[in-house]
């Protein structure tokens, strides 16, 4: 492997099925210009799905998951030719990885985690019953950051406590077989929360409040006219307010026309527009924005094999990679030494004998 000029960037997502303009607004803009900058790997983290969906069935919906993240991947302008898109459960690597790492830190550390008790709850799990693998999931993804040796990790404030665990499993690690690993960082971003149509939290999958990068222009029509604004208008003529109402959020993020949005505003504010024109605008405003993207989805999945060869090379790209990593860990702590060592005894007996 050559070495790079570039600082490495690990980051992805759990293939759980289409992405949606949350995703965007929070992280998919933000990767495509990180990869022009950064040498970047983006897991499809297969893996992370077990510690809340371990059923076969669950198991089985990971293959078309991983197809569909991956074509909104492409399509937003994440490029295999400068990133690498990889497939976390085919790398040998990262379950060696995940165990030694294991012994570098201790189980109250990992429970006083939020986050994990967050994804409990989220998993409908009873709190006294979580399974191992969920408690030890911070543990795998500092397996993941480690692989290709990344040096940052985008995070929203919110998770920066696992990079800071990653930074405690890397630091024993290092003290204990010398400096094998760069100490991660968090690239701290300040990440946007997109509300979902139904006004009452961020746009998430599981709380039906999504429009997907891949909706056509009637599902976004459909979506948009769903969408809740001000509780207190009941009419058109009455003054309505803008601040903390969807609509006008999604107008500031997706509309590019920032004279028509602040007309909307005002017209909104004194009570001479209603809510159906508005939100007809940002109908408007949103298939233009999403349009590019969808005509590129479609060419990518008209291009039969095409997402596979991009997830097939980018797997054994980091295969490759993670190989080197392993080997120098091995090394560092001599945990293989008395393998080797009986591999030659044994080795050079056959020989004797055979030559004997």
């Amino acid at each position: 492997m050559e070495p790079t000029q570039k600082k490495r960037i690990l980051t992805g997502d759990r293939p759980t099925g289409r992405l949606h303009l949350g995703h965007y607004v929070g992280s998919l803009v933000n990767r495509v210009a990180l990869q022009d900058q950064y040498d970047c790997s983006f897991i499809i983290a297969d893996l992370h799905v077990l510690t809340t969906k371990p059923s076969k069935e669950e198991i089985q919906e990971i293959r078309e998951n991983v197809r569909l993240m991956v074509l909104d991947y492409l399509a937003c302008g994440i490029d295999p030719a400068k990133s690498v898109i990889y497939l976390q459960s085919a790398v040998p690597a990262v379950y060696e990885m995940n165990l030694i790492f294991e012994m570098m830190i201790s189980i109250n550390r990992l429970t006083g985690l939020p986050s994990l008790k967050e994804m409990a709850r989220n998993a409908h799990m009873d709190p006294d019953n979580v399974p191992f693998g969920l408690i030890g999931y911070p543990v795998l993804q500092t397996a993941d950051i480690m692989l290709p040796k990344a040096h940052l990790v985008p995070v929203g404030k919110d998770n920066e406590a696992h990079v800071e665990l990653a930074r405690d499993i890397v630091r024993r690690f290092n003290i204990l077989y010398g400096e094998v690993f760069p100490m991660p960082e968090a690239l701290v971003g300040d990440v946007p929360t997109l509300v979902g149509t139904d006004g009452k939290g961020k746009m998430s999958k599981s709380a039906g409040n999504c429009i997907f990068l891949s909706d056509d222009a009637k599902a976004v029509e459909k979506k948009v006219n769903s969408m809740y604004t001000d509780p207190n208008r009941i009419r058109a003529d009455v003054p309505g307010s803008v601040e903390g109402n969807p609509v006008f959020m999604y107008h500031d993020i997706f509309n590019k026309n920032k004279a028509e949005v602040e007309e909307l505003k005002v017209r909104y504010r004194e009570g001479s527009i209603g809510d159906v024109e508005v939100k007809k605008l940002l109908t408007a405003a949103l298939n233009t924005f999403l349009e590019p993207i969808r005509e590129r989805r479609k060419a990518f999945e008209e291009d039969k094999g095409y997402v596979e060869q991009v997830v097939y090379e980018g797997t054994l790209r980091m295969i490759e990679i993670s190989n080197q990593t392993v080997k120098e860990m091995r090394s560092a702590m001599g945990l293989y030494g008395n393998w080797n060592k009986i591999s030659r005894i044994a080795r050079e007996r056959k020989e004797a004998s055979v030559h004997g």
